[in-house]
């Protein structure tokens, strides 16, 4: 599906064809194109200047009536992502992958690793036993516990250290003990992992990507957004990508705007997956989530008028208000492509807290997406004239406007979305995350760079039963 590298990828391209590989390779596909700007974009709306967010009123209290304070519904927190700054994709990682793919060859052929069993899981620190005996026997094979260590049967502090190196590397909970997850994961066979190794260095091979001082990368098996400057992370997000059926694409693209309290146009596939059959049951569906409808010339149409039996509406522009329930939230970062994707906010907050985090209609929905988009603006002129910037204080103000504010980056910002299932870092760490979309195991190149082969309507954003891609 995708490439990522740099002209540094060049050697390593030598070297792995040089290497018999227990799986062939794909044959050669075209490189990503030059990263110009796809599709025209509207004129910039101009920032106006955005005033303080004024503190909220205070409630006076009614004599002899007893305040009843509010209690909002407690969203979750998301998920803890790894404070490691090596990013997941950097120009070196395709050599350190092919690297990567020969030592797990080498454990291979030494008779891999033995099952791990089920009673690991009720093991708590200082317990003995064969079944911890076998647990630091699999740590030694993949090299999170020391060969020096090998003969002991203790779940000590030495087994338990190897243990979360094992989960931080495979992006679970780096908890210390072996929960059912983490089970899964000691019991890949090595074969599974040398296929996702390889697999991902076949999508890495012949990019072009430029990395360059900044850039932002998602790996859409770990759901994760790194903001990368200086060659470390400074900002790792956890993210939301495509469903399964509606997958989220590997492209590489360039943020050009970030766009406060957006609209959303519903695409056209939407409109007659989602917003018909919505409608034939609820007849006040779209007032209720404040989507209008236009006309081509610009007209707004009562949704009593349509005929909802039929695909009529698909023939109008859909047209979601700014505001709490829109679908993309308070902020979309926007990276013109063919494949209309982008990563955004979103109302559902809750889904930033689950594991398995492939939940989207394609595009990426981002935790925390405050903060990527004030690293976004750095740099860029601020909303108050000469010498403002955008800071947090700024963003707030432009959100708390209510207007359609877009800020037009003077320095655009290169972006991909990956795949990685197996890679590694220069330093030799080897991660591996689940193959949510089942790519490797299709044993088959990866789709060529744009997505041909894929319909736009499976990756397109913005399933309204999700609120929003």
């Amino acid at each position: 599906m995708v490439r990522s590298g740099s002209a540094g990828l060049a050697l390593g391209l030598a070297g792995f064809a040089a290497t018999a590989l227990a799986e062939p390779a794909p044959a050669p596909r075209p490189p990503f194109p030059k990263l110009a700007q796809e599709e025209p974009a509207a004129p910039p709306r101009p920032v106006p200047a955005l005033p303080a967010v004024p503190a909220p009123a205070q409630p006076v209290p009614t004599p002899g009536a007893q305040a009843k304070p509010a209690q909002p519904a407690a969203v979750p927190e998301p998920v803890k992502l790894s404070a490691d700054p090596t990013p997941t994709l950097g120009p070196g990682t395709f050599v350190a992958t092919m690297n990567a793919v020969e030592r797990y060859r080498a454990i291979a052929e030494a008779g891999g690793w033995a099952t791990v069993p089920n009673e690991i899981t009720r093991a708590k620190p200082g317990d003995r036993g064969p079944h911890v005996a076998a647990l630091r026997a699999r740590l030694i094979a993949s090299g999170d516990l020391s060969a020096d260590l090998a003969g002991g049967d203790a779940l000590d502090e030495a087994v338990q250290a190897a243990i979360r190196r094992f989960q931080d590397r495979h992006g679970l909970p780096a908890l210390g003990l072996v929960g059912p997850r983490t089970l899964v994961e000691l019991n890949v066979p090595v074969s599974v992992r040398i296929r996702q190794l390889q697999a991902s260095a076949n999508r890495l091979m012949g990019s072009r990507f430029p990395f360059g001082e900044r850039y932002v990368a998602v790996n859409i098996p770990a759901a994760t957004v790194e903001a990368v400057q200086g060659g470390v992370v400074a900002k790792r997000h956890v993210a939301v990508v495509g469903k399964t059926d509606r997958p989220s694409p590997t492209i590489a693209a360039r943020i050009q705007n970030v766009n406060f309290n957006p609209t959303w146009t519903v695409p056209v596939s939407l409109i007659r997956k989602d917003i018909i059959p919505h409608m034939r049951k609820d007849p006040g569906y779209l007032a209720r989530m404040k989507i209008r409808i236009f006309d081509g010339q610009g007209a707004e149409i009562d949704p009593a008028t349509i005929d909802w039996s039929t695909d009529k509406a698909a023939t109008y522009t859909l047209r979601q208000d700014p505001g709490v329930d829109n679908s993309l939230g308070e902020i979309r970062i926007d990276m013109p492509n063919k494949l209309a994707v982008y990563m955004h906010d979103t109302p559902s907050k809750k889904l930033f807290a689950r594991n398995a985090r492939n939940l989207s209609s394609g595009c990426v929905r981002v935790s925390g997406i405050r903060e990527l988009a004030q690293w976004v603006l750095e740099g860029q002129p601020g909303p108050n004239g000469p010498g403002s910037s955008w800071g947090q204080a700024e963003i707030a103000a432009a959100i708390a406007s209510g207007q359609r504010i877009d800020v037009k980056l003077t320095r655009q910002i290169p972006v991909i979305w990956t795949y990685l299932t197996g890679y590694a870092t220069p330093d030799g760490t080897v991660h591996f995350r689940e193959d949510i979309y089942g790519l490797d195991r299709e044993a088959a190149p990866a789709a060529p760079e744009g997505g041909e082969g894929l319909t736009i309507e499976s990756l397109v954003t913005g399933a309204l039963g999700g609120r929003g891609g």
